[in-house]
């Protein structure tokens, strides 16, 4: 006698082995944990350069600092130079023309007063 095989084609691949609970539970446990190392490493990564920033940040504020510090000085000398009471008298002197009375010696002013005196009386004459 004689025997014959048959070759059933079975197709498989629609098919979907139910994972066992604690095999979901160990895979959810590995994400949650993989996602706190991702989380953790992120905001670590945030901080370290956001302190590189603001180092560099507070770098060129002291910078400016010390450059505002140099103009002030540099501006004081300069006021101080300019309100200098020999630099004031030479100016005076030399393109003004001011010259220093002696002491006890009565200049007259270069307009008549006259003017200015009648309106004086006027109004002291008013207010009587």
């Amino acid at each position: 006698m004689t025997e014959y095989y048959t070759v059933k084609r079975i197709d498989n691949s629609r098919l979907v082995r139910p994972m066992a609970p604690a095999r979901l539970k160990d895979y959810g446990r590995r994400v949650a944990v993989g996602c706190a190392m991702a989380a953790f490493l992120l905001v670590y990564a945030w901080q370290h350069f956001e302190c590189i920033r603001l180092r560099y940040e507070v770098q060129q504020l002291e910078a400016q600092r010390a450059e505002s510090a140099e103009m002030n000085k540099r501006l004081h000398v300069q006021v101080s130079a300019l309100t200098s009471a020999g630099r004031v008298d030479t100016i005076a002197h030399d393109e003004m023309g001011l010259t220093v009375h002696a002491p006890g010696e009565v200049v007259g002013s270069e307009g008549t007063a006259e003017p200015v005196l009648a309106q004086a009386r006027l109004m002291a004459a008013q207010r009587q």
